[in-house]
């Protein structure tokens, strides 16, 4: 193929948003840590977020690593970025981690509850060092805020 003939990359215009293992539990597992509104709740919170900027959400939740890895990897080539609760998988995971310095997307580490007020363990992240921001205690309005910053930071860039 010359160049004349090489077609365009694809439009970028999503955000990938991953959550971990247990998040499918929201709204009814400890409530008095993670509150009542369910993984769906906050799937619409991201969407509607996404929306407002022209964008769109493709979400993964998977209590396996390698799936998690997997949904990274395709991000590559669809997503201007990534929002990702890893959950436990956060104080855990090199393979995660690695996933998400390998693909090169801006990617914003987002926690529910505030884990530094938490357990020590929860104190450490393995993502962190590779992701563009944390977001921890804001509940699920730390989605909308990941996803407004990632719109911001890949405006230029979102076809």
């Amino acid at each position: 193929m010359t160049e004349a003939t090489v077609p365009p990359a694809p439009a970028r215009s999503s955000i990938l948003v991953v959550n971990g293992p247990n998040l499918n539990l929201l709204g009814t597992r400890e409530p008095e840590k993670y509150g009542t509104a369910t993984l769906g709740d906050i799937e619409r919170l991201c969407a509607g977020a996404a929306d407002a900027h022209g964008l769109e959400c493709d979400f993964v939740q998977s209590n396996h690593e390698g799936a998690l890895v997997d949904a990274i990897h395709e991000a590559r080539q669809k997503s201007l970025g990534i929002v990702i609760n890893a959950g436990a998988y956060t104080h855990t995971s090199v393979a995660i981690r690695d996933a998400i310095s390998a693909v090169e997307l801006p990617a914003v580490e987002v926690h529910i509850t505030n884990v530094h007020a938490r357990e020590p363990f929860r104190h450490h992240s393995y993502l962190s060092d590779v992701c563009r921001a944390v977001i921890a205690g804001a509940g699920p309005l730390g989605y909308r805020f990941a996803i407004d910053y990632l719109a911001e930071l890949t405006r230029d860039r979102n076809v």
